[in-house]
């Protein structure tokens, strides 16, 4: 939902969801169709890095990120580092003209905590992302954990326990931001999914010519059981 509660300008988009629900693939996706349709759209990744710590560790023999740094260290690390990302995001939207597509938000690192620690540490989070405006839409990519598991696995490049996927989809829809979420189906495939976003983000936008497979008034969309 927007951020003021209004239908203006298009700023800033976000992509948020566990692991394995499609946010890079599909903040990508979002903003080529919107740049190809004429809107100035620009993909932009806000993550905290754990990803490549996980590859770096296990060129070296471990398990992951905390295996590196401690689960206490990880966190600390990947919120740094995120803050970070949001940072330099909101700084280049202040200045560009184009609307930002924002492969994850603050949110995402809100959970990160919930899941891996219990919620301990959150409170100084919220305190340092806190000085960062809440996206103008931010679009939750709702799917079963078993599912973002399978895509997980099938990928091949990390890993994540069904255990803790499970307490981060709980997490994410416990969280106090979650009534102005808006929530899409991302159990589908990669065009369903994106004329899903697209069909949530129809009020935000100006009226545009979509590729007709993507078009949420020519297909049908999905929605979350």
């Amino acid at each position: 939902m927007a951020g003021d509660g209004t239908r203006g300008r298009l700023r800033t988009v976000a992509l948020i969801g566990i692991d394995g629900s499609g946010k890079t693939t599909q903040a990508n996706r979002v903003a080529v169709v919107l740049a190809d349709a004429g809107l100035p759209a620009s993909y932009r990744q806000n993550a905290g890095g754990r990803a490549w710590f996980g590859h770096f560790a296990r060129r070296f023999g471990l398990a992951d990120g905390p295996a590196l740094f401690g689960r206490g260290g990880m966190l600390l690390v990947e919120s740094v580092l995120r803050w970070l990302a949001i940072a330099r995001t909101h700084l280049r939207s202040a200045f560009a003209r184009d609307l930002a597509v924002m492969d994850r938000h603050a949110v995402d690192q809100y959970v990160s905590i919930r899941a891996h620690a219990g919620g301990r540490g959150e409170r100084f989070a919220r305190l340092a992302y806190g000085l960062f405006a809440a996206p103008d839409v931010t679009v939750l990519l709702a799917i079963d954990p078993r599912d973002a598991y399978r895509r997980i696995e099938e990928r091949g490049t990390d890993h994540e326990s069904l255990e803790y996927l499970a307490t981060a989809d709980a997490a994410f829809r416990s969280l106090p931001e979650s009534p102005g979420f808006l929530v899409v189906d991302a159990g589908g495939a990669p065009d369903e999914v994106t004329t899903a976003v697209l069909a949530a983000l129809r009020p935000w936008l100006p009226p545009l010519r979509l590729p007709p497979d993507l078009d949420p008034e020519l297909r049908p969309v999905r929605t979350p059981e």
